[in-house]
């Protein structure tokens, strides 16, 4: 059950050293599947590649891109921070931070959002890259800070939630939670509305806070703790969830895959899942990266089982994501994997980057944005072969 964490290192303030140091190490406890081979009918073609700074320095940072209209903001962890044109890679501005970051980018129409190593929330202008206003946080943050041009919100390691006035800077209220004795160092970004602002804890749980104080509105359940041993017993929830309408897709570590209603916190359907990833829905399927490796289509309505791809057991895969007719996942050794939709068939595969790929690979209308661990950066197109 717990194979899967190589790539996912251990927080905690009683585990023995011996385990947080084999897990950080990022040595996985089962063996991955080799990098299948495949009989490629798809290919890659390089629409632009450019280079963020030293990229994650050969650690696992939370340092998505961020899509705003047709500019891309990206961040690496030596503290670079550059605006680029989405559509042809041309640069609008960099900017370097003189300190390291953990976590980004988030942002709204008027700024972005980072975190750095020193557990500080630094907001900049999205114009030309200045600091607007930045502000100590009492712990550090490893999930990127959400803006919903009001406030920004950060959660931090030890399950703090805080908010802060997106203008200046002044603290707005602070949600306290608990978190397990050992959880996993990932953790999903909040996701906030106008009115809702969506956490999820390593304790398993989902909830809603009411954006404008911070008060409960509910709580939701994704994984619950079983065993005997603080390893056994990790159920974090380091997936942002996806939201359809009224209602959102969840999923967990050792839990469920869930679908919840925004307004009640009431459980709609639920299956028994293990994902640290958000699923991605097509065609009515609902499409799982499971902890183990296995890529999973589940029908939408019915939730039963389309097909499965068992091909990259434990390759500890990143977010899938629906480009046409193809899925396509990302691997710990930097391989993009696509699948067909339809049956789960691998179809191409492309060597980006050997560091690996962390953050979650992303759609452009229809091309595809990758940022891998190095620092790479490359829009691509997918087409299929002559």
């Amino acid at each position: 059950m717990l194979s899967g964490l190589g790539r996912f290192w251990l927080t905690g303030t009683v585990a023995a050293a011996a385990v947080l140091t084999a897990c950080s190490s990022q040595d996985t406890f089962e063996q991955p599947a080799p990098v299948p081979e495949v009989v490629e009918a798809v290919e890659f073609d390089e629409v632009w590649t450019m280079r963020v700074g030293e990229g994650h320095e050969e650690q696992l940072m939370q340092l998505a891109p961020l899509v705003m209209g047709d500019t891309l903001y990206a961040a690496a962890a030596d503290g670079t921070v550059v605006a680029t044109q989405v559509d042809n890679g041309k640069v609008h501005w960099w900017r370097y931070l003189e300190t390291n970051l953990l976590a980004g980018v988030g942002g709204d129409r008027e700024r972005l959002c980072l975190v750095t190593g020193n557990a500080e929330l630094v907001v900049l202008s999205r114009e030309d890259g200045s600091v607007l206003w930045q502000t100590s946080l009492p712990n550090e943050v490893i999930a990127s800070p959400r803006s919903n041009g009001e406030i920004v919100v950060v959660q931090t390691v030890d399950g703090n939630v805080l908010a802060f006035d997106a203008a200046s800077g002044n603290k707005r209220w602070q949600y306290d939670g608990v978190v397990p004795v050992l959880s996993l160092r990932a953790a999903a970004a909040p996701l906030v509305g106008s009115e809702m602002t969506l956490v999820s804890f390593s304790s398993g749980r989902l909830f809603a806070l009411a954006s404008d104080s911070g008060q409960p509105l509910w709580q939701y359940t994704v994984s619950e703790p079983q065993g005997r041993t603080e390893l056994e017993r990790l159920v974090d929830v380091a997936s942002e969830p996806l939201v359809l309408e009224s209602a959102a897709l969840v999923t967990g570590y050792q839990g469920k895959l869930a679908l919840v209603d925004l307004r009640s916190g009431q459980e709609i359907w639920s299956r028994e899942n293990s994902s640290l990833q958000t699923p991605a829905i097509a065609g009515g399927n609902i499409y799982v990266a499971q902890s183990n490796g296995h890529v999973v289509a589940y029908e939408g309505s019915t939730r039963q089982v389309v097909w499965t791809q068992e091909k990259l057991a434990w390759r500890q895969l990143s977010r899938p994501v629906v480009l046409g007719n193809y899925l396509l996942v990302g691997d710990f050794e930097g391989y993009i994997h696509v699948m067909s939709l339809e049956d789960g068939k691998l179809l191409g595969q492309l060597e980006f980057d050997d560091e690996g790929l962390w953050v979650p690979m992303q759609r452009l209308q229809d091309r595809l944005l990758v940022y891998g661990n190095s620092g790479k950066l490359s829009l691509f197109e997918l087409n299929e072969r002559d």
